[in-house]
């Protein structure tokens, strides 16, 4: 499925393709703040549709994952990441993708909390 999201004020906007039908909320500090869901899709997979120069970043905690946000609205869109095996994955947040109905994902828990 590919899907088209953006931050609320579009300076952030891409498209992705992937599955689509479940997503993971986090409860640590960042993300339970931030009130995520978060769908994981490879990283050749996330098109950015505008400027990479929109993104900002912020890093947290062992500083290995890339939370990009917006400076103008503040709405976190996605966040990269490189696994210990060597994969780059791309964490979508399903909440900024119109076209997902999250009514009807599966949402897993994740105790990020604890780590």
């Amino acid at each position: 499925m590919r899907v088209s999201g953006s931050c609320h004020c579009g300076d952030i906007a891409f498209e992705a393709e992937g599955e689509f039908d479940k997503a993971m909320e986090c409860n640590c500090s960042f993300c339970r703040r931030k009130g995520v869901l978060l769908a994981f899709v490879p990283r050749s997979n996330l098109k950015l549709t505008t400027p990479r120069e929109n993104l900002a970043t912020y890093h947290f905690n062992k500083h290995v994952i890339d939370h990009h946000f917006c400076a103008k609205c503040g709405v976190a869109p996605f966040s990269e990441a490189t696994m210990p095996n060597g994969a780059e994955m791309a964490a979508i947040n399903v909440r900024c993708v119109p076209e997902i109905d999250l009514a009807l994902l599966t949402v897993t828990q994740y105790d990020g909390a604890s780590r």
